[in-house]
């Protein structure tokens, strides 16, 4: 049998598992949410410094903001609204900033996360 003395390994998985007990689901799913944001948003070019465009694909930004629609849509009457309506606000203002990016418009409905959030203007 392994002990913490003969299996450090183990103690650091139990304090991890410990550590991510205390944390309420609040805050893991809009952590979640900030780094979808924050990859999507580099995606789309909107990345700070000189090498923004050459960090925009936007193939890789319209999957990261359709994750972000499911998550935010599905979570939001689970978080409440004074968590999912800044969430929404981002995930809508980084729809905007794909539409700007894109050369070839989508149809209304049919950007990224449109499907779950319904049109963007």
């Amino acid at each position: 049998m392994s002990t913490e003395q003969t299996n450090p390994a183990s103690t650091d998985a139990t304090n991890e598992i410990r550590d991510i007990a205390e944390v309420a689901a609040v805050e893991i799913i809009t952590t979640a949410a900030v780094h979808l944001m924050s990859a999507a948003a580099v995606k789309c070019g909107l990345a700070a410094g000189d090498d923004a465009e050459e960090l925009k694909d936007l193939d890789e930004a319209r999957k990261l903001i359709t994750a972000l629609a499911g998550l935010v849509v599905s979570a939001a009457p689970e978080i409440g609204s004074q968590h999912a309506g800044p969430l929404r606000d981002g995930l809508r203002s980084l729809q905007l900033a794909f539409r700007e990016a894109s050369h070839i418009q989508d149809a209304p409905g049919q950007g990224p996360g449109e499907k779950l959030t319904g049109p963007v203007n």
